[in-house]
């Protein structure tokens, strides 16, 4: 099993950071990498329960990505489980999220932990997926 760490600073208040990271109107504004879009999607990470979302990229192709909301305490931290399906639609291997908020200098930071992925190749490549993801919340507080 392999974890990952991404921690990014935010010139907002904690409380906003954590709308952004739980909302459906914001988190549709970045949720997935650069170049794809959420078509699809029961996305709201602010109360317990499922969720699912359908990414697509420019080409068309289809991934889809779904878990529960495990634990919900505004504004410090969200965690929900991940597993993305297959073309059949069949669920994978079950990974963990927390998104954390803590105030810092000048505003927030966000701590996203990914836990429990498969293999190190796994974490390299939702570290991508994951830092592209960030790249566009940036862009929604520039």
């Amino acid at each position: 099993m392999s974890d990952l760490r991404l921690e990014r600073s935010y010139p907002v208040s904690p409380e906003r950071l954590f709308a952004a990271v739980t909302q459906q109107a914001d988190l549709l504004q970045w949720w997935g990498p650069e170049g794809l879009h959420v078509p699809e999607h029961a996305l709201d990470l602010s109360r317990l329960g499922p969720w699912l979302s359908v990414m697509v990229n420019g080409e068309g192709q289809r991934f889809k990505v779904s878990g529960q909301v495990t634990s919900y305490d505004p504004p410090r931290s969200v965690g929900f489980t991940w597993a993305w399906h297959d073309d059949a639609d069949v669920r994978g291997a079950e990974s963990h999220v927390t998104f954390t908020v803590a105030a810092s200098e000048g505003g927030a930071t966000l701590i996203l932990d990914h836990r429990d992925l498969s293999d190190a190749e796994a974490a390299q490549n939702h570290e991508m997926g994951w830092g592209s993801s960030l790249n566009k919340l940036d862009a929604l507080f520039s």
